[in-house]
């Protein structure tokens, strides 16, 4: 079935671009994945390299719906790389890694659709 629209959300406010700009979303690859069964939720932990200047970050991402962890590695994502450390369980999430909502609201990877090197900025 396809579907042409997410579920419904409410829009949020508008931002000035200085806002969006302190939001540093940068582009990396997934170098190593594994289940992380200590999850509430079913999850993976990922290892992602941001290049030279982040460096290797880690993340934990409820993408077992659509991602088989063997798949992972080598794979490009985007995500947040300037929110603080955040632990979640035993596990310590550096980045916030970026995904939309299917129609049944689990998560697909946000990606570049072409191969674009590593620890690119979004703009």
């Amino acid at each position: 079935m396809h579907v042409d629209h997410a579920p419904a959300a409410p829009a949020a406010p508008t931002i000035d671009f200085a806002a969006f700009l302190a939001v540093d979303i940068r582009v990396g690859r997934i170098v190593a994945a594994e289940p992380y069964r200590e999850a509430r939720k079913p999850a993976f932990k990922l290892s992602i390299d941001f290049g030279p200047v982040i460096g290797i970050k880690r993340s934990k991402a409820q993408i077992t719906e659509h991602c088989a962890v063997e798949a992972l590695p080598g794979r490009l994502v985007a995500a947040v790389v300037n929110f603080p450390p955040r632990q979640i369980g035993k596990f310590m999430s550096e980045v916030l890694t970026l995904g939309f909502p299917d129609a049944d609201g689990a998560v697909v990877l946000f990606s570049p659709d072409q191969d674009v090197p590593i620890g690119g900025r979004l703009f």
